[in-house]
C-alpha cells in the first residue's frame, strides 16, 4: 500500500482526523498545540490523530494529498478542512462548531 493510500484510508476511515506534530496529550509544536485545544473547545468527539514525527514518509505525504504545506491538517468526514489559521476562524463563526456535529 502506498503512502497515499495509508493516508487516504486514514482520512475517510475516521470522522474527524487531525494529522499533526505530537500527540493531543504532548504536542510538539504551538500549531498543533492550538489544533487540539480548538477541536476540545468546538466539542469534537473521538478525533483520530496521527503524529507525523513517528512518520517522515506520512509527513512529507500528507502535503501532497491535500496540496497544503503545513501541518497540523484538519479532515472532517473525508475532506480537508484547513490547518491552524483556518480552524480558528471557522470556530470563531461557529462554523466549525457546525461541522463537527455533522460528523458523529
Amino acid at each position: 500500500m502506498s503512502i497515499q493510500e495509508t493516508i487516504k484510508q486514514q482520512v475517510e476511515g475516521h470522522p474527524v482526523v487531525l494529522y499533526m506534530k505530537g500527540s493531543p496529550q504532548m504536542p510538539q509544536c504551538g500549531f498543533s498545540a492550538t489544533a487540539t485545544q480548538i477541536l476540545k473547545m468546538a466539542g469534537a468527539q473521538e478525533v483520530f490523530t496521527v503524529d507525523v514525527l513517528q512518520n517522515p514518509e506520512i509527513r512529507e505525504g500528507i502535503k501532497t494529498y491535500a496540496n497544503w504545506p503545513t501541518i497540523p491538517q484538519l479532515y472532517v468526514k473525508g475532506e480537508f478542512v484547513g490547518g491552524c489559521d483556518i480552524m480558528k476562524e471557522m470556530y470563531q463563526s461557529g462554523e466549525l462548531q457546525k461541522l463537527l456535529s455533522t460528523a458523529r
